[in-house]
Order: structure tokens, then C-alpha cells, then sequence
């Protein structure tokens, strides 16, 4: 049976936490085998939790996304403080880390940079490292893969909250080396220890490996959307919707003005492997277009080997700004804190894709841009690598 951190933890009975002041990072995907929460496994072991935090989507994991923020309260049972890093602070404050001795992350990942948890780790590993507080993180898979890379590095002056350190959009890591790669690449100087799986292997996907699924946040309610999600994630930046207020969010999409059969197309003439298109109508009950009837795609993968999911994104995209150049737009900051650069820059990472479809340029000549990219981040990966 593949183990998580949490479960190796659970078999040593928390011994290496034994007599600490713990505090934990934790959403409510954070659970053993056995769906134990983390925090329920260190109270099981007379652990002493100080501190609780939560990141985007509340600790309960009860808020939508995109700055719908929640703010700390206290546990009703346990009578500690819950500290949201999702609002006011997006990093715990040095009073927040003054009962710890040390802070244990266990977060879920869906595979893709603008999954914000990764960047709540690091930024919480930093204030950690600014207050000497040592850091334990509990690893876990990432559930499209660990053998798949796909998109564009993030430069450097788009930097912000859906990417804080240059790496692929679809980066096929998991949290662990990901903290590892950053934390060496950025010089973090963390009193930084790593509890890695049991029996992971880089070519499972997430139902391959015996582990239940749990929601990561509110939107992602399937591994089948977490396939999707590292292209589809980028119609955030656009007046398409993405699927939100559905029951199928990312893996579908349109608009008002889109007529599904046209959509659908002009999308088949692209031949994207391991994917197949059908027009499909929706009407969202919260987020864009809301209670308006739409036009649109939904996806269906038919084999996620072969499918790119970030060629499909913008593929969608392009097609329904060709098609609809009177009706297509980018959506306008403000995007998770980042009230100046446009969201789809900072979600694809370049500005590239924006004025490639400005230009009308073919979207798959900007995708062999990200061959290179793609080899080169392959490279930088290597000495991180936990699982082979």
C-alpha cells in the first residue's frame, strides 16, 4: 500500500514529534490511508498542538477561491487558535510561531504552479526560518504523475501569488522536492526535514494508488478534473468560465455567445491526442455567466498519457477568441493579490500567450517554445528527485 507522510508518521507513532509544541499546516484533504485527519494522528499520540493553519479555502476547506478570503477563529473543540493564511496574512507572523517548536505542512498538490498550497508552504517555511522554528513536511502524490511536463517557466517579473519561483506550469513534482528545489535554488536556510512516501512511483496517477480522495479545495471534486486542471486553470484569466458553479468545474467550458457545435470544430481540426471534445450547454450557478445559459466544450480524456493538459487550455482559448473576437476578453486584475499584471500572464507565466492570440499567431509553434523549457526544468528537477 503506498504510504503518505502522514502515514509513516503514524507508524512511528509520532516519535519525532514527541515532547514538541507542534503547530500544523493542514486542509481537510490532509488525512492517513485510513482518513485520520493529520491533527486527529497527532492527538492520538499525545502530541501537543499549539497552532493550527489553514490555507486558501479555510482550514474546514469550506471557501470558494480566487480572494474569497477566511479569517482565524478558534478551534471549537480544542480551544487553539486556527490562523488563516488565506486573507490579511498569507504567511504566519512571528507571534503566531512564538508557542511552536516546530511547524509540520501536510498539504495536498494538484500537480500545476498556480495551485496556491505550494506557495502557502514556502512562504510558511520562510517565516518559519525567520523565527527558528524547524519545519517537518509530510509529503504526498501528486495526482496526474510525477513523469509529465508541460508549459512555459514562470519569469521572474511575473512573479506573485499562483507562482513565487520559476518552475513549469505542469511541473510533475511533488511537494516535498518542490520545498527541496526552492529551498536550495532560493537559499532558504530551514532547519527543513522531509517525510517521504512509501511505494510511490512517478507514473501513477492518483487512483492507482489505494489512497481515497478527498477534496483539495472546492473545485477540484475528482482526480479527473486534477488531469485537466494545469490548462484549463488558465480560462481563469478570461470571461470564459471555467466550469465554477457546476458540477464538473474545469472540465467544462464556454459562454453566452459560444455555439457549441462551432467550438467543438474548430477544436477537432487541431487533433490534440488523448482528447476528445463534445458541445455541451451550462448554466452556471455562481461565478461568471451566472444563471445565463452557455455554450460550450465539455472534455473527456481519453487518454491522459497522451494529453496535454495546458495545450488544451489555451487551445480552447485561442479557438473562442478567433471565433468570438467581438465577445472574447481577458479578465482584468485584481487575481489573487496582484492588482496591476493581467491574471492570464501571471497564471501562464509570459506574456507570450497573451499576444501570441492578440496576434493571431498558431498556438502550436508558441508550444514548441516550451520544449526547451520543459528539458531544461527535467534537468533542474534531478538533484530533487525523491522518487525514481
Amino acid at each position: 500500500m503506498i504510504g503518505c507522510g502522514c502515514d509513516i508518521l503514524a507508524d512511528e507513532n509520532c516519535a519525532r514529534l514527541v515532547g514538541r509544541r507542534v503547530g500544523l499546516l493542514a486542509n481537510p484533504a490532509s488525512v492517513t490511508h485510513d482518513l485520520r485527519h493529520t491533527a486527529d494522528l497527532l492527538l492520538s499520540c499525545a502530541i501537543d498542538i499549539t497552532a493550527l493553519f489553514g490555507p486558501q479555502h479555510g482550514y474546514r476547506g469550506d471557501t470558494q477561491a480566487n480572494m474569497v478570503e477566511w479569517k482565524s477563529y478558534t478551534h471549537p473543540r480544542l480551544g487553539i487558535p486556527v490562523y488563516s493564511l488565506y486573507g490579511e496574512d498569507r504567511q504566519p507572523h512571528p507571534e503566531m510561531l512564538g508557542d511552536l517548536d516546530v511547524m509540520v505542512i501536510d498539504l495536498p498538490d494538484v500537480g500545476a504552479r498556480p495551485y496556491t498550497y505550494l506557495w502557502t508552504a514556502v512562504l510558511t517555511i520562510k517565516a518559519c526560518t525567520a523565527s527558528g522554528v524547524p519545519v517537518l513536511v509530510l509529503d504526498r502524490p501528486n495526482p496526474i504523475g510525477g513523469g509529465h511536463l508541460e508549459g512555459p517557466i514562470l519569469e521572474p517579473q511575473l512573479r506573485s501569488f499562483v507562482g513565487l519561483h520559476p518552475i513549469l506550469l505542469r511541473h510533475g513534482c511533488t511537494m516535498c522536492e518542490l520545498i527541496a528545489m526552492i529551498s536550495a535554488e532560493e537559499k532558504i536556510n530551514c532547519e527543513l526535514e522531509m517525510v517521504e512516501m512509501r511505494g510511490w512511483e512517478r507514473t501513477m496517477f492518483f487512483e492507482t494508488t489505494g489512497i481515497p480522495w478527498i477534496l483539495p479545495s472546492p473545485n477540484i471534486p475528482t482526480p479527473d478534473t486534477a488531469v485537466v486542471y494545469p490548462g484549463m486553470v488558465l480560462l481563469e484569466g478570461t470571461n470564459l468560465s471555467e466550469g465554477r458553479g457546476t458540477t464538473r468545474p474545469f472540465e467544462i467550458a464556454g459562454a453566452p455567445w459560444i455555439d457549441p457545435g462551432d467550438l467543438v470544430r474548430e477544436l477537432s481540426t487541431l487533433q490534440l491526442e488523448g482528447v476528445t471534445f463534445r458541445p455541451h450547454f451550462f448554466t452556471p450557478t455562481w461565478d461568471k455567466h451566472r444563471d445565463t445559459l452557455c455554450g460550450g466544450v465539455q472534455i473527456h480524456v481519453t487518454n491522459r498519457e497522451r494529453f496535454r493538459s495546458v495545450m488544451c487550455g489555451v487551445s480552447i482559448i485561442a479557438a473562442a477568441a478567433r471565433l468570438y473576437p467581438e465577445h472574447f476578453a481577458w479578465k482584468d486584475p485584481p487575481y489573487e493579490y496582484e492588482y496591476d499584471k493581467p491574471p492570464i500572464d501571471i497564471l501562464y507565466g509570459s506574456t507570450t500567450l497573451r499576444e501570441a492570440i492578440r496576434d493571431g499567431e498558431d498556438i502550436s509553434v508558441l508550444a514548441e517554445g516550451w520544449r526547451d523549457m520543459e528539458a531544461a526544468f527535467a534537468e533542474r528537477r534531478k538533484p530533487y528527485i525523491l522518487y525514481r
